[in-house]
């Protein structure tokens, strides 16, 4: 099988990488011949580097570098079986590329976007062919993150969604179906592990460092959310919570916080640019958390509560099964347990009663519990 890809940045590269290693023929394309040169020098140390510390042999790093090409037009996509769109998230862009690439490839050619948020209805509509258009959303770094999206949109044929799911497989990664709505399963189910940490920042209930302390130590998650928004960047952060909020039509449970769109306008975008919640300028006094194990453990039910109850949501509008979206939520973001697992561990109807305080106390739509849990609660039934 041939696959080409779209964009020879970080997520086009691995998607190469993973291609060419599970035995694919991979073609990159890029508009910039600058960019394009680029990608195959740091693939090619990559390979090079996974060799000398032993991952794959000397000869497999030659076979798999062998297998990746690097097309100068998009002429060089004329016999791929699935393409793979990895550019700029900008609907209009995308929308002209697979409209330039249809008229290039084969009738029977699967075309994929790695759109992370964007509507797949949206692209497909753009193509001649829209039921051969589907989402393949892949994580980064794609060579370590196991977790797949595939994502059909309402045109996609059925075909396609199953040749897609057979590809994803035959790459060894985790693939889940999510249906095409904002965010997927992952942006979507996440959004309360840093909204619901900015709120209680907010309110003066705990700083950055306790409530980063609380979610690791009693929850056991590797970042807490504060930490893990200065990696990922408020620039990237921000951005996909506002999109998500817009695209839900103003849903207030996505609502984005001023905190972090002040350290978006300010340019203190975290680790990359050396100030975000946490300053990281050599020498920076740290802020130490708090040693109240009581208020730990609070913080802790009230943002694992809510992901609860978003993931639960999830399952109610049929986003996905809560077997995918506990194997999205594990691979594709490195949760300590399924959030569902979880809600049955703690008891579906202890998860309500907390939904109905939180309610109680602040009389707003953010705190509405999700109807399936309370259907749960009443019928008592679990996830598993």
């Amino acid at each position: 099988m041939k696959i080409g890809i779209i964009g020879s940045g970080a997520m086009g590269t691995g998607i190469a990488q993973v291609a060419a290693t599970a035995g694919n023929e991979a073609v990159i394309y890029d508009t910039n011949p600058a960019a394009l040169e680029k990608a195959k020098s740091q693939l090619h140390a990559t390979l090079n580097k996974l060799a000398e510390k032993g991952k794959i042999s000397l000869t497999d790093a030659g076979h798999i570098f062998g297998r990746i090409f690097f097309g100068s037009s998009i002429h060089s996509f004329a016999d791929c079986n699935i393409i793979v769109e990895a550019i700029v998230e900008d609907l209009a862009v995308k929308q002209k590329v697979f409209q330039d690439i249809e008229a290039v490839v084969s009738p029977h050619c699967i075309l994929a976007t790695n759109t992370s948020s964007l509507s797949i209805a949206s692209i497909a509509a753009s193509c001649q062919k829209p039921g051969r258009v589907i989402g393949i959303h892949f994580f980064n770094p794609v060579p370590l993150m196991s977790l797949v999206e595939i994502i059909p949109a309402i045109q996609t044929e059925k075909q396609v969604t199953e040749k897609a799911i057979e590809w994803v497989a035959f790459l060894k990664k985790d693939g889940v179906l999510a249906k095409d709505t904002p965010g997927f399963i992952v942006n979507r189910v996440a959004r309360p592990y840093y909204g619901e940490a900015i709120r209680i920042m907010e309110e003066g209930i705990a700083d950055c460092a306790t409530i980063d302390h609380a979610m690791k130590e009693i929850g056991g998650f590797k970042m807490g959310p504060f930490a893990l928004m200065d990696f990922i960047g408020a620039d990237v952060n921000y951005r996909v919570t506002e999109s998500v909020w817009q695209q839900f039509f103003y849903e207030p449970k996505f609502k984005p916080s001023f905190s972090q769109k002040r350290l978006f306008e300010a340019g203190y975008f975290g680790r990359k640019s050396g100030k975000g919640f946490y300053d990281y300028a050599e020498g920076a006094v740290q802020p130490q958390a708090s040693p109240d194990t009581t208020l730990a453990n609070e913080i802790f039910n009230r943002i694992i509560i809510m992901l609860i109850n978003e993931a639960a949501d999830a399952v109610m509008f049929q986003i996905g099964t809560a077997q995918a979206i506990d194997v999205a939520m594990t691979k594709g973001v490195n949760y300590p347990k399924g959030l569902l697992r979880w809600a049955d561990e703690m008891g579906i109807a202890s998860v309500v009663k907390a939904m109905d305080d939180l309610y109680d106390l602040y009389r707003e739509d953010r705190y509405r519990c999700s109807a399936l849990l309370r259907k749960m609660a009443r019928e008592n039934k679990t996830f598993y």
